[in-house]
């Protein structure tokens, strides 16, 4: 049985050596930078800000993205070693702020003007400024397609009404990617916005009552005749919807990529502490139902790595696989709660207590099977591709 960790599988051929090398530093980051105290962090519901400017110097901001902004020109096969190397520190809010430009800065680089991209990307990506998208209301999540709030123009502004709620990065955000309806109804009324945050009408509040994610920073938005430069507008006018759906397929790559990430977090604590825990005169992996357990585990985890390893390598060759996305994000999204639950079940009564790293990805296992597209969603979406 491995402990390797949540790092590449050396044996795919997408790896390279350069590959290796940037695992082995960022790897050594977070364990120098965010393990050591991202359980303070996660029990004070927030985490420092200059964090954000420590993880561009490492080069994980701008991971993917071009270098004429700030970014690092990265195939897919980098994304998944920044997502699952992030993840060995077991703190999912962690991962979801921290990456939160992961969602609203590629509608900036895909639609937004050469002066917005000049003005607003490079500071994204050294860490100064932080990016957020905004999709759900209150009255409606995965439903993208009926979105309320409004934006009408109004001579050189957008003139923005509505609310967003569950929104990562929603309270530090500097820029917030927001979908608006600027026609009739559907998907055919629906574009993107850029809003910064200091615009007039613009207000929020933190939804810090939450059963994972504590570090990550959630809001509801507000936008009260919220006024914006018209050249904010991403992208054509009504046409934002297939730039929100390329933009939902990139994040669950980075989703199960991570996903898978936790869960061999929660089999490489399982085995540290099977190994250490002595029960009825041996060390607790002696007994078989426990090697059953974590013989499972692996197996789930090795094969959503194959897979997500498997649709990375198709992308970069530059197919698009919306089915296998969303079945990978199910996927990945099932194996990190089969690992939760089987990690805490082999940690027992310690496995329910703060500050195990299971204890923590277990209570996040549902925000991941809901955000970037429900399990349910994923499902539909899936069988409308294939044909069905």
């Amino acid at each position: 049985m491995s402990e390797s960790g949540a790092g590449m599988n050396i044996s795919h051929p997408g790896y390279t050596e350069a590959h290796t090398l940037y695992r082995d530093t960022l790897r050594r980051w977070v364990v120098d930078e965010i393990s050591p105290f991202v359980d303070d962090w996660d029990e004070a519901g927030t985490f420092p800000r200059e964090l954000y400017s420590r993880a561009a110097e490492i080069g994980l901001l701008g991971l993917g993205f071009p270098t004429e902004y700030g970014g690092i020109e990265a195939d897919r096969f980098f994304i998944i070693i920044g997502a699952q190397e992030l993840a060995r520190a077991g703190a999912g809010g962690l991962s979801a702020s921290l990456l939160s430009h992961t969602i609203g800065a590629p509608p900036i680089l895909k639609g937004g003007s050469d002066a917005i991209k000049r003005a607003v990307l490079p500071d994204i990506f050294m860490g100064r400024k932080i990016s957020a998208l905004a999709i759900t209301e209150p009255g409606g999540g995965s439903d993208v397609a009926n979105l309320r709030t409004t934006a009408v123009r109004d001579g050189d502004d957008y003139v923005l009404n509505g609310s967003k709620t569950f929104i990562t990065s929603g309270m530090r955000a500097d820029y917030v990617t927001v979908a608006v309806r600027t026609g009739g109804p559907g998907r055919a009324g629906v574009s993107l916005i850029l809003v910064p945050t200091d615009a007039p009408g613009f207000s929020r509040t933190p939804l810090d009552r939450k059963m994972g994610w504590w570090c990550s920073d959630t809001a509801t938005l507000y936008f009260d005749d919220c006024r914006v430069p018209a050249a904010n507008l991403l992208g054509v006018e009504n046409e934002g919807f297939r730039l929100i759906m390329d933009n939902f397929n990139s994040e669950r790559l980075w989703l199960a990529a991570g996903c898978n990430g936790f869960a061999q977090v929660c089999l490489d604590e399982a085995i540290t502490y099977a190994r250490e825990r002595q029960t009825f005169g041996t060390a607790l992996i002696n007994h078989q139902a426990i090697r059953h357990k974590l013989a499972d585990m692996a197996q789930r985890i090795r094969a959503t790595q194959a897979y997500l390893e498997q649709i990375a390598w198709q992308i970069d060759q530059g197919d698009n696989p919306i089915a296998d996305v969303c079945l990978l994000k199910n996927q990945a999204t099932q194996t990190m709660e089969f690992c939760a639950r089987e990690g805490v079940q082999i940690f027992g009564g310690a496995g329910y207590l703060r500050g195990a790293k299971v204890e923590r990805i277990y209570r996040e296992v549902r925000v991941n099977a809901i955000g970037g597209g429900a399990e349910e969603i994923m499902r539909d979406l899936a069988v409308r591709q294939m044909g069905l």
